[in-house]
């Protein structure tokens, strides 16, 4: 009985070296021919996909995938033309599955699609100032119903070490009273927060766990869990999808009913990745994302991910109150009825209309 085993040991051992061996061989037979493959492209670009074929098989067919996507097919060894103007900014994971003689094996390869439109630098004016709690360490503002609703953070207490308290709020903006306010224990740290179909969704930082509040009365309706292991940074909606940024480049769509991730985009400006986006808001079918750190608003495409124009608001920050535990520019709310913005920063002791020129 133990020679026995033995035997079918060694017999199994050898069976699945020589799989592996013969899977690693079919690997090499093909790869994507890269003599018409840069690094990088942009949308307004095409190029032709073709595989080297190292080891003269008989080719019958070729489908081609990118991104898991199939793209087209191909008999022989023929080429296939890519059109990049429909896809999103970023990576694109290019597959060509080639069938010959009763087989068939699989090519990889990797190009980076980035913007081509250089971004607009646009100017502002300063319509309004309006006090704005400077104990509140803003993340997620957003107008409903001409209600100004807030979310915070807990702060860093950078200069005093007084962390601040994450809650939501409702807010007068013309006198920055908090009317109506809800608060998290210490172990929450609030991030944003936008309103859809009556119910505001509130993000918090690690706590991989969102909120959900009914608008009028901040009855909290449900907890949700995320779906990924990533970080909640900003939130807005377009009106039936959530849209959540994680501190990377990624801005992700999110179902309302399910809290799915069911997309994402990267956010580029020219050939580099935008990370760090922070609070979001939609405004007439773009994103504007505040840039951490950066104290400036992308405004993003939110097909593709390109940032098309920039909003400078570094002044802003001198128009304040300077004190130990000031920090960056975050909070941007659109007003409908008056087609202004309004920003703030965290622990900003005023808030500011502006209007966007060119």
């Amino acid at each position: 009985m133990k020679k026995h085993n033995l035997l079918s040991f060694i017999l199994l051992a050898t069976f699945v070296y020589g799989c592996g061996d013969t899977v690693k061989d079919k690997k090499n037979l093909f790869a994507f021919n890269t003599s018409q493959l840069k690094e990088q492209f942009t949308t307004e670009e095409t190029t032709n996909l073709s595989v080297a074929n190292k080891a003269n098989k008989t080719i019958d067919s070729i489908v081609y995938f990118v991104n898991e996507k199939k793209i087209g097919s191909v008999k022989g060894a023929n080429s296939l033309e890519l059109k990049f103007a429909e896809e999103k900014l970023g990576y694109q994971y290019l597959k060509a599955m080639v069938y010959f003689e009763d087989d068939f094996a699989e090519a990889t390869h990797r190009v980076e699609l980035v913007s081509n439109i250089e971004p607009k630098l646009l100017n502002y004016i300063i319509v309004n100032t309006y006090p704005h709690d400077i104990k509140a360490y803003t993340q997620g503002l957003e107008f409903h119903r001409d209600t100004l609703y807030e979310g915070t953070g807990n702060g860093a207490g950078n200069g005093t070490g007084i962390k601040g308290i994450s809650s939501l709020r409702k807010t007068d903006y013309k006198t920055g009273k908090v009317y109506k306010n809800v608060e998290h224990p210490e172990s929450i740290f609030g991030e944003g927060i936008t309103v859809l179909n009556n119910k505001v969704y509130q993000l918090t930082w690690r706590n991989l766990t969102g909120f959900i509040y009914d608008a009028n009365t901040f009855k909290q309706l449900k907890t949700f869990k995320y779906s990924r292991e990533i970080e909640g940074w900003g939130l807005c909606n377009d009106g039936k999808l959530l849209y959540q940024s994680d501190g990377t480049e990624k801005i992700y769509t999110l179902n309302p009913e399910t809290l799915m991730i069911e997309g994402s985009i990267n956010v580029y400006s020219g050939a580099n990745k935008i990370k760090s986006v922070n609070e979001l808001e939609w405004i007439n079918g773009k994103i504007f994302g505040n840039i951490y750190q950066r104290d400036a608003i992308a405004i993003i495409n939110p097909t593709n991910g390109a940032v098309e124009a920039v909003i400078n608001l570094a002044e802003l920050k001198k128009k304040v109150t300077q004190h130990p535990d000031l920090d960056v520019l975050n909070g941007i709310a659109y007003n409908r009825k008056h087609k202004t913005l309004f920003v703030t920063g965290k622990n900003w002791d005023k808030m500011f209309e502006i209007r966007i020129g060119e």
